[in-house]
């Protein structure tokens, strides 16, 4: 065991030297990786303890915001398909109405703004737990179809993004462009918000297998599919807030100022925290008491790289 000490600090100070010198040379990722995993063997000794309050409060924000470009490219999967469709279904809303089931032809029909929906009361529990079981169904099919490299969940957002565009764009086509906003904004941009998440996890799984870099496409698709189920995980709560949402905020007809104002707010408390509590840490943040690696995330704590002298 003191042999295995003595190779790690060796193999970190390469690591180091090699960082600074070479960084751009692939072998690098290699070693990394290889340091990385004996980490583990070396403080085997360390007990592996999940805290609840650091994953919700910082470990799955930054599992949301480590992967930046992808986030970014998700994004664009939703918005562009969304906007095109919208401008496709004002210009010829007679095929766009082909495309969309017939329970959302009815954004057509004339209804005025500030009307809830006649939904008694006793039944929005019912609703509410309809509408919930739908967007965890959605998210979890995004993310098992990232394990089909990628594909099928980037097609399930795009799916999604062009049928949010269609009917809007049937509604403003119909005058009823004020009425559909307020339907869809009180719960819409933290549902999207999640739907957008849960696909980044299914494609990075899936990225893994298309670009494992130096590594085995089984032990990429392993390494990744820890941080993706965490990705899920976390995402699941803020489903259930869009769904009682929507299945009490929704149907009141709150008018399109107060929708608006839910619907913003809940979405910008949502990236606000991906930006601010997902910030990656520090290279002078050390483990913390009960710490552990998991998946270059540290659990109570951040992992920098050892302190190591480098061998000229």
């Amino acid at each position: 065991m003191v042999r295995l000490g003595a190779l790690y600090r060796e193999s970190a100070a390469d690591l180091a030297l090699a960082r600074q010198r070479f960084g751009a040379e692939p072998f690098v990722a290699r070693l990394e990786d290889l340091v990385g995993r004996a980490r583990t063997l070396v403080y085997s000794s360390e007990k592996r303890r999940f805290s609840v309050g650091w994953f919700v409060t910082t470990g799955y924000w930054r599992r949301i915001r480590e992967r930046p470009a992808l986030l970014a490219i998700t994004v664009l999967l939703l918005v562009v398909p969304a906007a095109l469709s919208a401008v496709w279904a004002v210009r010829d809303p007679a095929a766009a109405s082909g495309l969309v089931p017939d329970e959302y032809t009815s954004v057509t029909v004339p209804r005025e703004p500030g009307q809830d929906l006649g939904v008694p009361a006793d039944e929005q529990a019912e609703l509410s737990g309809v509408i919930l079981t739908n967007n965890i169904r959605v998210t979890i099919v995004a993310f098992a179809g990232g394990i089909l490299f990628a594909v099928p969940a980037a097609l399930i957002l795009i799916y999604n993004a062009v049928l949010l565009g269609t009917v809007l764009g049937m509604a403003l086509w119909a005058g009823n462009g004020e009425v559909a906003v307020e339907l869809i904004a009180p719960h819409g941009f933290l549902e999207l918000s999640c739907m957008v998440v849960g696909a980044v996890a299914g494609i990075r799984m899936g990225w893994a297998l298309v670009d494992p870099g130096r590594r085995r496409r089984t032990d990429a698709l392993v390494a990744e599919a820890r941080p993706a189920v965490e990705i899920i995980l976390g995402t699941m709560a803020w489903l259930i807030v869009a769904g009682i949402v929507e299945g009490f905020v929704t149907p009141a007809g709150l008018g399109l100022g107060p929708a608006l104002a839910v619907g913003l707010g809940l979405g910008a408390v949502f990236w606000i925290l991906v930006v601010w509590r997902g910030r990656p840490p520090a290279r002078s943040e050390t483990i913390e008491a009960g710490g552990a690696v998991q998946g270059g995330v540290v659990q109570g704590g951040a992992v920098p790289t050892p302190p190591v002298r480098v061998r000229a």
